[in-house]
């Protein structure tokens, strides 16, 4: 079986277990499904089959339906936005996405419980640009410029809600996680990749072909750059390198078409990363038994390795920084494999996150639909 096939089953058994198809009711998680959408569109692209795109939209909307409405245990009900239907239809995205998790937010009177903060409901901002990101994708293969829109509008949500001013000083800072309203702070610390994740992100839909919002989106692009000025992206968590990475990738693409950046700030995130992979070998991290691995973290990092491959095609083969990253591609294939054998997908780290854990399996057996420009 081809690594095509392999992930276009992964996805059909995802579809099904989680109600875009077939019988279940819908149950959404906004980076799983974010990760879903840009996968069947890969796929429908390089296959030409028709059904995939229809599952693809069909998850957009299920995503806006559920993850746009006050969780089903929360006393409060309707759209997040508390718009009537007909405007929420136009403006889907409007007051964010709830992130899917099993228990409605923790009120203000509530204190605080980090074990119970990780299941408990509230919006994430690297959730939030995911999202962007599969919408955008959703508007260069279809050319309906409503997704392009409804990306934009995220984005300056998103913004508005995640980013406040420092008293002291008055620089842009980041809250890591808001209430469901998005009127209150859950986390108040800062996610180490969040002000990039959100430069790059607002770069994308400035320069999008299918929109005019450079002018529009400056501000927040301006506020997430101030926040990336002399920070370090260094981290040893896979997931983290493998975002990293990605947004190199990501930056790759725009050097042609924004003036503002240069590969120079591309192989700044590239020696980052570098710094990650030495530091996952050096912990031995990937050398242990399946359940004592988390599986979507350490696909997340080799779909960040194949953006790697993605921009050494585009460099070519004298390139430097990309270069160096060369002897640690081999990586992606290895985690890949071992999380197909059947016996390691029998251990509870792999079937208790299933979702997740199969959806980036697929991204990361056809990356294409979530790295590839799609126009």
């Amino acid at each position: 079986m081809d690594q095509h096939t392999r992930a276009v089953t992964l996805m059909d058994n995802f579809a099904t277990r989680t109600g875009v198809k077939g019988s279940e009711p819908p149950r959404r998680y906004l980076w799983t499904d974010a990760f879903a959408v840009c996968n069947l569109l890969g796929l429908q692209r390089t296959l030409g089959e028709p059904h995939l795109l229809g599952l693809a939209l069909k998850l957009v909307e299920q995503v806006h339906a559920v993850l746009g409405r006050h969780h089903p245990d929360d006393p409060r009900v309707g759209w997040l936005s508390g718009l009537d239907d007909a405007e929420q239809r136009q403006h889907p995205t409007r007051a964010g996405l709830r992130i899917g998790k099993e228990l409605p937010e923790r009120t203000g009177s509530e204190p605080f419980d980090e074990r119970l903060e990780w299941q408990s409901e509230g919006q994430y901002f690297h959730y939030l640009t995911r999202w962007m990101h599969a919408l955008e994708q959703v508007a260069r293969v279809t050319g309906d410029r409503r997704y392009h829109r409804w990306a934009v509008e995220l984005c300056e949500t998103a913004h508005q809600a995640f980013v406040y001013r420092d008293e002291r000083d008055g620089t842009p800072r980041m809250w890591w996680k808001m209430n469901v309203e998005l009127d209150r702070p859950q986390v108040t610390s800062m996610g180490h990749h969040d002000p990039l994740d959100g430069w790059i992100t607002a770069l994308q839909l400035q320069w999008s072909p299918l929109g005019d919002d450079h002018a529009r989106l400056a501000p927040q692009a301006a506020d997430f750059r101030s926040m990336c000025v002399d920070r370090g992206w260094v981290t040893s968590d896979p997931l983290g390198i493998g975002g990293l990475l990605t947004d190199a990738w990501r930056l790759e693409q725009l050097v042609p078409v924004a003036s503002e950046i240069g590969p120079e700030e591309v192989d700044r995130l590239l020696d980052d990363g570098r710094q990650g992979l030495e530091a996952i070998v050096r912990q031995g991290q990937l050398a242990g038994p399946a359940n004592r691995r988390l599986p979507f973290r350490e696909l997340g990092l080799g779909i960040g390795l194949h953006a790697v491959e993605r921009i050494l095609d585009t460099r070519g083969a004298a390139t430097a920084s990309p270069g160096v990253l060369r002897g640690f591609l081999s990586m992606a294939d290895s985690i890949q494999a071992f999380w197909l054998q059947p016996i390691n997908q029998q251990a509870a780290t792999w079937h208790d996150h299933l979702d997740i854990n199969s959806v980036m399996l697929a991204t990361s057996l056809a990356p294409e639909g979530y790295l590839s420009p799609a126009a």
